[in-house]
């Protein structure tokens, strides 16, 4: 689906810009990056492609091979027009490597019919509404059923990347120090965690993994099928659940301490051997552009990272009654006065690698939480100090 609209928006680019000539060629995630610095190193590299902003875009500055657009971004843009999260993400040492297109973050969503057959009030789209971390408990237990086994549960997604995170936050817990330079998982990040692993072991709320891998579907199918009566997913996941013909509503993440979440999203960059820089940057331009990103907002896939958009005027360019729920207006503040970046941004990819794999030993092996903790920091802190 997100092929589709970059290719109807390049395709757009170039009859405005009929001079330059755009092959797109798409990349398995999983063999991505690994591929494109295989082509710098052959000297065959595209002259932008997108790069994920999770410990690769950082990784591709200290390597030398993304050019630095400081030059051109100024000339035509202004960092204050892009949400802080986003001049936070771009900014590296004070410059600028890469252009935002947009900004994902995770939310709850929930099908309406089944709060309905509950009697249970819909959840406020309001930040300053949203639903403690109890009150969330209380209607995730009404809404889990069971016949003998389980058949309907409450609450799905929290021990997942991006709601976990921004449910560590919300109990203002820290994950690593403010600079980055070493794990810190405070008393604050190991309570939330725990609650999040209680959904599951201690209140019965929240599925098993053997029940997702019988199950056969995602979490957006399991919401419109009423396997599940609320998930937490990210932004991105609104594309698919408008297209599924169930009534879908969608709030804050429940808070702890204070509603939080978590923001992420891949830039555009041009190479460092580029022979193109100005028609490289003139594409990388649009891509960031509010023309080139509202299609896709319209869609449900990203979320908009201009402040402008963020005003009552600008939410009409791209709210759609077809995709976003009733009321996602009063939503649109926890994308700017809620949003923090998602810790995975500032770390090595193999400094957060380890953090996830240390976590699933904690959510899926039983391991105590002191011990994750204490090997986190042992196998982590190297990394981030460089060695």
């Amino acid at each position: 689906m997100e092929t589709d609209s970059v290719r109807r928006g390049l395709e757009r680019f170039m009859e405005m810009n009929p001079h330059i000539k755009v092959e797109y060629t798409p990349v398995p995630g999983d063999e991505y990056h690994t591929r494109l610095l295989t082509l710098m190193a052959g000297n065959a590299a595209p002259d932008v492609f997108f790069i994920n902003a999770e410990g690769y875009y950082r990784q591709f500055v200290e390597r030398g091979v993304l050019l630095q657009i400081d030059e051109y971004f100024y000339k035509s843009l202004s960092l204050e027009d892009f949400i802080e999260m986003d001049q936070r993400k771009m900014l590296v040492d004070g410059h600028i490597y890469g252009s935002s297109s947009c900004v994902v973050a995770p939310v709850l969503y929930y099908n309406k019919a089944l709060f309905d057959e509950a009697g249970i009030p819909y959840p406020s789209a309001d930040p300053t509404e949203a639903l403690t971390w109890d009150e969330f408990i209380a209607i995730a237990k009404k809404l889990t059923k069971s016949k003998g086994r389980i058949t309907q549960f409450g609450a799905y997604g929290f021990e997942n990347m991006h709601p976990r995170e921004a449910t560590i936050y919300s109990n203002n817990g820290l994950i690593f120090s403010e600079d980055y330079a070493k794990t810190v998982l405070n008393d604050e990040a190991q309570q939330a965690l725990q609650k999040i692993l209680e959904l599951r072991t201690v209140h019965k709320v929240s599925p098993p993994a053997a029940f997702l891998e019988q199950s056969g579907m995602n979490a957006a199918q399991m919401l419109q099928t009423g396997r599940v009566a609320m998930v937490a997913d990210g932004s991105w996941a609104l594309q698919e659940l408008a297209k599924m013909n169930f009534d879908v509503g969608v709030a804050p993440l429940p808070i702890m301490k204070r509603p939080v979440t978590t923001g992420t999203a891949h830039l555009h960059s041009i190479w460092a051997g580029t022979k193109h820089p100005e028609e490289a940057w003139k594409l990388v331009e649009f891509l960031s552009s509010e023309e080139y990103q509202i299609g896709l907002v319209r869609e449900g896939l990203w979320m908009p990272n201009r402040t402008s958009l963020y005003t009552p005027e600008g939410i009409t360019k791209w709210l759609n009654p077809d995709v976003h729920p009733e009321g996602f207006e009063k939503l649109a503040s926890y994308f700017t006065e809620y949003l923090e970046p998602n810790p995975a941004l500032f770390v090595p990819r193999r400094a957060w690698d380890i953090f996830e794999e240390e976590l699933d030993k904690f959510f899926f092996d039983d391991q105590p939480i002191e011990t994750i903790v204490s090997n986190a920091k042992r196998r982590i802190d190297p990394i981030l100090a460089g060695q």
